[in-house]
């Protein structure tokens, strides 16, 4: 067991993202559409049960291996999860705002903290290391992206100010590291097949910008549209590849479908709720049901992983 700590990835952080969006997911769907399905408030519940479970567990291992935690953080890859950690908080303050305020608004102020810390630091070491295009990956997006996830319950909690600046800081840097990440898939040799499904990660940023940016303008201007429109083109676009992913085995980043996706289906839920086209609403509830059976199905994936001891061992 202790041998299982010391190889505890801080990437797990990524299912509460995952399992947190897909709860949103149903909460938008069931007040958009009027619907009381009661799977949003058991999904919420469950995701701050899983974030007890792997945040104590990480925290152990940071007690006792400490020298891994370091290392996980100085590695060009893993440290890109570490946000997770602020992403997932954020994400349980926006599940959380309509039901407990007072929990919404202590997560979102720790949450929003620790993603800029974690975003400062991260782009101070980009820039004073000398970084291999190799170790570029989707991933990336991450530490810098994130600030996106804090207008969707920041409206609601802070001054909207706030809101636009997290939400600047987010959308400068995914257009900027999405024309190196494409150029990097495209001109240099292949992702590994264990970061293969971090390509869906494309997705988030449009969807969370568009999600963030009617959150902030109470609109869906031209703007918006562009930002969903792009959302959707890389789901086609990832969903032409699907015999290519079928093919990996199962590794953490795995999860890396769940969250993205989760985003888009919220982002489609948004857009229905402002033109009220019926397009948006039967996109919306397929979107909900693929995204269910990813999620339903990389959790049975990392259950039986954890029972198999796979996952918490050397890379």
């Amino acid at each position: 067991m202790d041998n299982r700590l010391a190889y505890f990835p801080v990437g797990l952080f990524t299912s509460i993202m995952g399992l947190c969006g897909l709860s949103i997911a149903y909460q938008r769907f069931e007040q958009v559409f009027g619907l009381c399905f009661g799977i949003s408030t058991n999904l919420l519940i469950i995701s701050y049960v899983v974030f007890a479970m792997v945040s104590a567990a990480y925290f152990l291992k940071l007690v006792k291996y400490t020298k891994q935690v370091v290392d996980e953080f100085k590695h060009p890859v893993k440290v890109c999860f570490f946000p997770a950690i602020s992403i997932s908080m954020l994400l349980l303050s926006a599940g959380t705002v309509d039901k407990l305020y007072e929990v919404a608004q202590c997560l979102w102020i720790a949450g929003s903290a620790l993603q800029i810390v974690f975003t400062t630091v991260i782009l101070s070491r980009w820039m004073n290391h000398n970084n291999e295009i190799v170790h570029l990956n989707p991933a990336w997006f991450i530490p810098v992206v994130g600030t996106i996830v804090v207008p969707i319950a920041g409206v609601e909690i802070a001054h909207r100010e706030f809101a636009w600046f997290f939400f600047s800081i987010g959308l400068f840097f995914w257009l900027m590291l999405f024309s190196v990440i494409f150029y990097r898939i495209i001109f240099q040799r292949q992702l590994p097949p264990q970061l293969m499904p971090t390509l869906f990660i494309l997705v988030a940023p449009p969807s969370l910008a568009f999600i963030s940016y009617t959150k902030i303008t109470g609109e869906m201007d031209s703007f918006a549209r562009i930002l969903i429109y792009i959302a959707l083109f890389i789901v086609i676009l990832l969903l032409s590849m699907t015999k290519k992913f079928t093919k990996i085995n199962f590794f953490i980043s795995w999860w890396a479908y769940t969250f993205p996706m989760c985003a888009v289906t919220i982002a489609t839920t948004v857009a229905f709720k402002f033109t009220g086209l019926p397009f948006f609403f039967w996109l919306a509830a397929m979107l909900l049901m693929v995204t269910t059976l990813i999620v339903v199905t990389v959790v049975i994936k990392t259950i039986n992983a954890f029972w198999r001891n796979t996952i918490c061992i050397p890379d």
